[in-house]
This record gives structure tokens, sequence and C-alpha cells, in this order.
């Protein structure tokens, strides 16, 4: 079994273009059923209060001194990007805002078998549809979308339910100096930056099961 950690944000359109893509390499991958995706919560700004959303424009042009005008069309080239990938984005008329509930939702979801479904559901929700992941009924609603029993999420988010586990992967992307995402971190040991071609990913599948394969060989030989 080959782990695939995938450390990203629900708010980064390249961490969705990018879970496509490795998607796409999986799919032409011999060894694709014994491969074990995983997602791990990256806050790119945990400084902003929960419950609070932000002009996705107006935020981007902020953050790297830019014109509106100029954050427009680099959202705009990124809605182009994600759709030579199948992705549909509306970015321009989107928010922004914390994510740490949405990331306990997925670990939430991870112990009832539905981490990837509400994954899926959380990326769509948020850059085809404009629907918020930023409140908890709105992210019980989501999960009640995908299976997820929505009483349980309103409770689970109430308290400090998958609190830990989302500052334990933030934790463990300092220790492997991830600053940005994606970062896929293929068997604990190569890490693939960016939202690379799905064949730059199926190449660094093939690397990695490979030496995988020699260490459990040479292991055996012993």
């Amino acid at each position: 079994m080959l782990r695939v950690d995938v450390f990203g944000d629900l708010v980064c359109p390249w961490c969705y273009l990018g879970k496509r893509r490795l998607e796409s390499a999986l799919s032409g991958f011999p060894h694709r059923e014994q491969v074990e995706v995983v997602h791990r919560a990256f806050e790119l700004d945990p400084t902003r209060p929960r419950g609070q959303t932000y002009d996705r424009v107006a935020s981007l042009a902020e953050k790297y001194g830019l014109t509106r005008s100029r954050a427009r069309a680099m959202e705009e080239e990124m809605e182009r990007r994600a759709a030579g990938d199948g992705l549909e984005y509306h970015l321009l008329e989107g928010v922004v805002g914390n994510t740490f509930d949405a990331h306990r939702l997925i670990l939430l979801a991870r112990g009832r078998g539905l981490a990837g479904a509400v994954l899926e559901r959380l990326y769509r929700a948020h850059f085809t549809e404009n629907r918020s992941i930023f409140e908890p009924a709105s992210l019980a609603a989501l999960g009640a979308e995908v299976g997820l029993d929505p009483e349980e999420v309103r409770r689970a988010l109430d308290g400090d339910a998958c609190a830990a586990e989302v500052r334990a992967d933030e934790r463990a992307a300092r220790d492997l100096g991830i600053t940005g995402v994606p970062c896929f971190v293929l068997g604990g040991r190569h890490a693939v930056s960016g939202a690379q071609p799905a064949e730059v990913l199926g190449r660094a599948l093939e690397r990695a099961w490979a030496e995988a394969a020699e260490r459990e060989a040479s292991a055996a030989g012993r």
C-alpha cells in the first residue's frame, strides 16, 4: 500500500485543480487500488475570524498588492485553467474565509469513510456553486448531502471535535517545511509541490511505488 498525503486548503483553487490532476494520474496507474489518498489540513490564512467572509477578488488584490482589475484578470485566468481540467469555477463573485471548521468536518467524515466525498462536495460547493463552507449550518447541510448526520455535524462543530487533528496536520506540514499548497507527499518520503500536470504526478507515483517495492524486497531478504 502506498499512501499519498495531500496538504491543501479548501479556498485554494490550485488545490482543487491538483486533486483532479492526481485523480487523473491515478486513473492510469496500474497499482491504483493499492494507493491510499489522505487529505491533510492546511490553512492558508488561519488568522481570519471564523464565520466571517471576505470578497475573494479584494482579498487577492490586498494579499499581493494588486489593483482590483488585475486581481479579476488573474481569477478569470484561473477559471479558464480549471476548465481545461474539467472543473467549473466561479471565482469573481466568490468569498473566502476561515477554513478551520471545514477541515474539521473532513476529519470527522474520515471516521465514517466519507472523507473523500465530503472533500469533493466542499470544493464543488465553494468553487462552482458559491455556497458557503464557512458556517456550521452550511457545513452540516453539505455534509448531509453525502451521508453525514447533520445533527452530529452541528454538535461536533459546536464543540472541539477533530480540532486537535487539524492542528496535528498543520504541525506536520511545518515539520516537513511545507509553506504552500497543494503539496503531495508520497510514501512519506517524496514531496511534489503545486498542481503539477497529471503526467508529472504519474511519474512521481511510479517512482514512489518502485522505491517502496525495493525497500520491501530488501527487508524480506534480510
